[in-house]
């Protein structure tokens, strides 16, 4: 088995494609991981671990890779992993992935306990292993090159990031994500914070202050104070009417208001998450949505949490 050093060496070499295996067969990692990983020219997709062999089957069938009974045998013939799991689940597999020397490509959140992120965090300096978290809107295209012109701009006042679906209304359609039992536990604080985190940071920089206060089901208002001395609100719910589902990222500052674009799905943005990946081990230089990121929106969502008196 190689050290991450051996493995770092691997993905310097241009010729070389990085292997990259799965971990996960959820709809998620169906719809959006696999197909990612198998198209990109980067990357030899080396294969999948799932709880669920059977699911883990159709996967490998569909992309004609691997099946692995053992994730550890996958983390042996990789050079980076995936994660396309609940996040409890995911944080202990990636602490052993990194001490095997590969590369991370999280899923968000990084994990639902403070410690355990924290631990997370450590063990991927520990390793010397880079890290990316997938958060969908700083790597979609159209987000991305938004929240980075805007980073760029003075005299930010004040942000508002809106989040609401009908994921568990009670006259909700049919959707595979609800049936999703850490989301049904966790709800959109966690699913969706996560998100309206990262967009408003990228902003309006650190978030140094939380308040949280409850609403309607699993409804959640937020308000954040950055390290710009700007102010922010997250109004997050899968339990909101249909008609009156929708997500909207607006800034108002000196220059006036500005409402984040609309984004074309998904794997756009895996695929320049793995970019972002691979770039990071090559070079070396931390990208700013790293584990380290990752954990702390975990404490920010576990402080939320708490507030709310759902913990």
């Amino acid at each position: 088995m190689r050290g991450a050093r051996g493995r770092l060496d691997a993905m310097n070499d241009i010729a070389a494609p990085a292997r990259i295996g799965l971990l996960g067969t959820g709809p998620w990692a169906a719809a959006t991981h696999a197909p990612a990983l198998a198209a990109h020219p980067g990357v030899d997709f080396v294969g999948v671990w799932g709880r669920r062999p059977e699911a883990a089957a159709v996967i490998a069938r569909e992309h004609g890779v691997a099946v692995y009974e053992d994730a550890d045998a996958l983390f042996a013939q990789c050079d980076a992993v995936a994660f396309a799991l609940p996040p409890d689940v995911q944080a202990p597999l990636a602490v052993r992935a990194a001490a095997a020397g590969c590369h991370l490509l999280l899923d968000k959140p990084v994990a639902t306990d403070v410690a355990t992120a924290r631990e997370l965090a450590a063990a991927a300096e520990r390793a010397r292993v880079a890290s990316v978290v997938f958060f969908t809107l700083r790597f979609a295209p159209e987000t991305a090159a938004w929240v980075a012109q805007q980073a760029a701009r003075d005299g930010w006042f004040t942000g508002r990031a809106q989040w609401y679906a009908a994921l568990f209304a009670p006259d909700a359609g049919e959707n595979p994500y609800a049936a999703s039992p850490w989301r049904g536990e966790k709800g959109a604080l966690w699913d969706v914070g996560p998100h309206a985190l990262a967009v408003l940071s990228g902003v309006l920089g650190e978030v140094t202050g939380l308040t949280a206060a409850a609403g309607s089901g699993d409804t959640a208002h937020l308000i954040l104070r950055h390290a710009s001395g700007a102010s922010s609100t997250a109004d997050l719910s899968f339990t909101a009417p249909p008609a009156a589902a929708g997500v909207e990222v607006s800034l108002l500052g000196a220059e006036g208001a500005t409402v984040m674009p609309e984004w074309d799905g998904p794997l756009g943005a895996f695929a320049a998450a793995i970019d972002a990946l691979l770039d990071a081990a090559r070079t070396g230089v931390a990208h700013p949505c790293d584990v380290r990121f990752g954990a702390r929106v975990t404490e920010l969502l576990a402080d939320a949490e708490a507030q709310l008196g759902r913990a």
